[in-house]
């Protein structure tokens, strides 16, 4: 993590199992316990961009309650970030994925 990058500072030690999960193809290293938000805060992830005017999105309540820190599984749906614990090896996008195309 590049000190300038972070957009979340953690202020206390955390101890925990480390965990890494993949956001937009990028390896994000995160421990046991964070949210997704708060490791993609800490690693200067941007989260998303505003629908209607492309401005960068991160967050805004960081309690479940604004909708705006949405994300999409590679298991399936969209979660909230900022309630949503981090796993390692989860595997997650700022955009809905398409399904890849059927082959003959």
């Amino acid at each position: 993590m590049e000190p300038s990058k972070a957009l979340f500072r953690r202020v206390a030690v955390r101890n925990g199992a480390a965990a890494t999960f993949s956001f937009d193809g990028t390896a994000i290293r995160a421990t046991i316990g964070d949210s997704v938000l708060a490791a993609l805060l800490q690693d200067g992830a941007l989260v998303r961009r505003l629908e209607f005017g492309g401005e960068p999105r991160a967050g805004f309540c960081l309690m479940g309650a604004c909708q705006d820190c949405w994300v999409w599984s590679a298991a399936g749906g969209r979660i909230r970030a900022c309630t949503t614990p981090v796993s390692d090896g989860m595997v997650l996008f700022a955009e809905p994925q398409l399904p890849a195309a059927a082959h003959d």
